[in-house]
């Protein structure tokens, strides 16, 4: 059983608090992403998460909290890559959330980009699903953010993303377990995520 419009919005409002401004019709969006993302992870493992209002939380939530926060890391972001996007994560309700940004979704298990490109495709978004590994994308494609969050191997994988980064890293996970940071990053920030005190937003700034 899926979620309405109504509930989800009443279930983000304290990822949401701050002034920020809400794009109209987000929560029917959410709403639609949602249905499809109960439906397809019955039959294909996308997430661990199985109750769909712990997805609205941890998924939707967490997702549209470190959107709120772009505006706080230097403005003028326009370009995103999110690295081993898997079903979304962070980089679709960012889109959602920040309709001007040019979002990228790589993951490059192909169940999992099928998937996107659902999402994408019923959503009618321009978000681009980049199907394979992100070492294998053209050297001269960079973004001005990358986002990584619950990828596997988490130091081997912000070397990678690090290629890609024009200008800052932002990392969606729990305390730093003792992964160094790539060369040539510096702490940027890291934020408290809402209702836990182990997960993080940490955001890291090309020196």
């Amino acid at each position: 059983m899926s979620l309405g419009a109504g509930r989800i919005e009443e279930l983000l409002q304290p990822y949401l608090r701050g002034g920020a401004e809400i794009p109209a019709g987000i929560y029917g969006q959410l709403a639609r992403y949602l249905e499809l993302l109960v439906k397809w992870n019955a039959r294909t493992n996308l997430t661990a998460i199985r109750e769909p209002a712990e997805m609205v939380r941890r998924h939707f939530g967490e997702s549209l909290f470190a959107g709120r926060h772009l505006d706080s890391f230097g403005g003028g972001c326009v370009t995103v890559l999110d690295f081993g996007s898997g079903a979304g994560f962070p980089g679709l309700p960012m889109q959602l959330f920040r309709p001007s940004l040019k979002v990228t979704l790589a993951e490059s298990q192909n169940k999992k980009a099928t998937f996107l490109r659902e999402v994408v495709r019923t959503l009618g978004l321009e978000t681009e699903v980049w199907g394979g590994r992100v070492e294998a994308m053209p050297a001269e494609r960079r973004f001005d953010l990358v986002t990584l969050r619950a990828v596997d191997d988490m130091e081997t994988a912000l070397n990678a993303a690090a290629a890609r980064a024009e200008s800052r890293l932002m990392v969606l996970s729990t305390e730093r377990h003792g992964w160094k940071l790539p060369e040539g990053f510096e702490v940027e920030a890291m934020v408290a995520m809402v209702g836990s005190e182990s997960q993080h937003i940490l955001v890291l700034k090309r020196q």
